[in-house]
């Protein structure tokens, strides 16, 4: 007996609750079939009495004639009454924790496939807008330690509150069945400060999921070959990007504006690799200039072995195994 009162106090509080409240409504319905089975012909028809007697409804179509089924059926209100109340106002609580822990990032993702993002900050907010905005349906789990909560309405969020370093947080995000990750600067450090809590996060990632494919952000040169060596398949130098774009408004030509050039090409397009073999091998790099065009391709550049190239020219002549840099439509 205290077997099966154990397990019963192990189930979950909705299917305990449930649970009772059938088992409740079953003896009920089963007394008052035996007492007055002229009026409750079926162990049916004493259910649905129960039912509809203890929700308070009273739809009067089955009524206890005798003194004994009156009994049990003030007995069935004072009880069944008061669990079915009970059962509805937790059902409505248990909803309202559960929308509360999302938005407080304690609620544990179930997903697979999913990118995850960590670091609250503009860069990732701007992420999440561009995918949004091209229509991408990237599953998205966010973690962050700074937030009590996600305050932005983004429905294909997912919060995690808490630090990339804790494996508690990592299972919380499902990290193990995660597709890639994106690790940001944090803007609150110093340089060498963030730099060095990327690379913990690589490791953290990495250890928990060796496989994983990481994009890491880190703001020094010294910094990028630790970060490499830490696992992070990509890492971006984003200082050094902002001084490249600086250093193209100080000199550029009017009315070019360089950096909002940039940044509608790259909301617009994508860095892309296409591999020369079959019929434009020997071929004028200007056949492979129309071949690419067909598919709204742009060339910009040319790999021949480790030798990286963007003075283009009519002259060359494409071999097996050279690879173009190229401009292509943003993924559907």
């Amino acid at each position: 007996m205290q077997h099966i009162i154990r397990l019963y106090f192990q189930l979950p509080l909705f299917i305990r609750l449930i649970g009772t409240v059938f088992l409740t409504m079953g003896f009920f319905g089963f007394i008052i079939h035996l007492l007055e089975p002229a009026t409750f012909p079926t162990f049916f028809d004493g259910l649905w009495w129960a039912f509809v007697t203890g929700a308070t409804v009273g739809y009067g179509d089955y009524v206890p004639l005798s003194t004994t089924g009156k009994i049990v059926a003030l007995f069935l209100i004072l009880s069944g009454g008061g669990l079915v109340t009970f059962y509805m106002a937790t059902i409505s609580a248990s909803t309202v924790k559960h929308e509360a822990d999302l938005t407080e990032g304690k609620v544990t993702f179930k997903g697979s496939d999913h990118l995850v993002l960590i670091g609250w900050n503009e860069r990732t907010r701007h992420l999440i807008i561009m995918l949004q905005e091209q229509h991408l349906q990237e599953r998205i789990v966010l973690i962050d330690r700074t937030m009590d909560r996600l305050y932005q309405d983004i429905s294909n969020v997912h919060f995690v509150r808490g630090s990339a370093t804790d494996e508690e947080t990592l299972e919380q995000a499902n990290l193990s069945r995660a597709r890639i990750a994106i690790i940001t600067a944090d803007p609150s450090l110093e340089e060498e400060q963030s730099d060095q809590a990327v690379i913990h996060q690589i490791v953290s990632l990495k250890g928990h999921h060796p496989g994983l494919f990481i994009i890491a952000e880190v703001l020094t040169e010294k910094q990028k070959i630790n970060a490499e060596r830490a696992g992070a398949n990509t890492v971006i130098r984003s200082n050094d990007f902002m001084s490249s774009l600086f250093y193209q408004e100080l000199y550029r030509n009017d009315p070019v504006k360089p950096f909002q050039l940039l940044l509608s090409l790259l909301t617009e397009r994508q860095f892309h690799e296409e591999i020369i073999k079959g019929e434009l091998v020997g071929k004028s790099i200007l056949t492979a200039y129309e071949h690419f065009l067909k598919q709204h391709y742009q060339i910009i550049g040319i790999k021949k072995g480790e030798d990286l190239s963007f003075d283009l020219h009519p002259d060359i002549l494409l071999e097996e195994g050279d690879v173009l840099v190229v401009f292509s439509p943003l993924r559907d």
